[in-house]
């Protein structure tokens, strides 16, 4: 049911939130919360306690929604699983309440839809009667889509709905590459990979229908080992994700890893990517991997590739960019405001968690970085937006996810140390 609200109640909820957002008290941290960020750009630190952040919405008052996993918090910090509110009372762009809209369960995902607000298990995406400005569903949850596939490597469910009420919900793969046996040197890839029926994609539901499950007929989109940026590009409406790409390419001459390329190789690729995704695409998942050397698609080892082999890969889809091997993107989220300077409107942000397997090189990646577009292409190189995060610095704070504050500031959620940052244009 459709829960349309009265411009009297619009205006008693909205209001409020509306001068809370004004700038004027604001004050960026005197180091920007330890951030290196563009020229005119500065960060508040809105939030520092809220452990394992993960993906967040912004609701019509300003408030700030976010989920966060079911894991070990740190002393101290909030309790962490579930959905969180978080507002800024006094428009000082700190949260001054941080309030648990709903428990029980390990979430990565949270959007806003036709009333209600909805979230993710792992195995189920769920929605509670969501009424702006409160602080509790207002009645009990629905399960929309269920029997989702769990556990494996990548269980997270991270979703995106478009103004139509279409769901787009990434089922990650549960192994590295489809192999005979997981992670394990030189074992042979499955032919064919069972696993591309059923994980390794995304899947389309109807976010106003219950009870749906995952078939053959609402698989949209196939060979994406695991999209945890998925969102809607507002200029096209399209499905656009990124992909988190795969490991162990190379071990040698060390000895260690799935195959004989060096360790230097396996450190520079495959890259990751941005991809655009319609009904019926193949981005190549277990079979393809992309070359940074090569420029495209290749051959994965397991399937008899060399590196530079392309075979089947000609025939699945290109991503839109790449960026650097194992950076492991985490957050997606088109720039329609007003707030930041004319070039990063309809721009793409990407939030990267960074890497662990990059060595012998330099392990990188724990940064905000910003994708020029135009239309389905990229309008130029990336360019990283915002650094100074990562297990070396204070704190290791870590971006996960993004959203858009309604004065068009950009909020940065931080699943490591907790914290939530607001960036923000304009004077100090």
């Amino acid at each position: 049911m459709r829960r349309d609200l009265s411009f009297a109640t619009l205006t008693v909820l909205l209001v409020p939130g509306l001068i809370r957002a004004q700038r004027g008290s604001e004050k960026c941290e005197p180091d920007d919360a330890g951030l290196k960020l563009p020229q005119g750009f500065c960060a508040i630190v809105y939030a520092d306690t809220l452990r394992q952040a993960r993906h967040m919405v912004v609701a019509p008052n300003g408030d700030v929604i976010v989920s966060t996993q079911e894991r070990g918090g740190a002393r101290g910090s909030s309790g962490t699983g579930g959905v969180w509110i978080l507002r800024d009372d006094n428009g000082d762009g700190k949260a001054d309440r941080q309030v648990r809209f709903a428990s029980g369960f390990s979430s990565s995902e949270v959007a806003l839809f036709d009333g209600y607000l909805y979230t993710e298990t792992t195995t189920a995406i769920l929605r509670f009667p969501f009424l702006n400005g409160t602080f509790a569903p207002a009645g009990k949850p629905d399960t929309v889509a269920e029997d989702l596939p769990g556990g494996g490597s990548h269980p997270v469910k991270t979703f995106a709905i478009d103004r139509g009420g279409n769901l787009y919900v990434n089922f990650g793969t549960a192994t590295n590459s489809c192999q005979q046996t997981d992670r394990q040197k030189e074992s042979a890839g499955k032919r064919p990979c069972d696993e591309v029926e059923i994980r390794g994609g995304i899947w389309k539901f109807d976010a106003r229908k219950l009870h749906q499950k995952p078939s053959a007929e609402n698989h949209f989109a196939r060979g994406i080992r695991n999209a945890v940026g998925v969102a809607m590009n507002p200029t096209d409406g399209k499905v656009w994700t990124t992909q988190h790409g795969r490991d162990g390419l190379g071990g040698e001459p060390e000895g260690s890893g799935q195959w004989p390329q060096s360790v230097h190789y396996n450190a520079e690729n495959p890259a990751e990517e941005l991809l655009q995704v319609n009904q019926g695409d193949d981005f190549g998942w277990p079979y393809c991997y992309y070359s940074v050397d090569e420029r495209h698609l290749v051959l994965a080892p397991e399937y008899g590739g060399d590196g530079k082999k392309t075979g089947e890969c000609a025939q699945k889809k290109e991503p839109v960019a790449v960026f650097p091997a194992h950076w492991a993107p985490n957050g997606l989220m088109f720039y329609t405001g007003s707030m930041f300077p004319a070039k990063y409107k309809n721009g793409a942000f990407i939030a990267f968690h960074g890497s662990w397997n990059r060595a012998p090189e330099p392990q990188a990646g724990y940064n905000i970085v910003f994708q020029p577009l135009s239309g389905e292409k990229a309008a130029g190189a990336f360019e990283v937006f915002a650094e100074g995060f990562g297990p070396r610095t204070p704190g290791n704070h870590r971006p996960t996810g993004l959203a858009q504050g309604i004065d068009g500031s950009l909020f940065v959620a931080d699943d490591a140390g907790g914290r939530i940052y607001k960036i923000v244009y304009g004077p100090k």
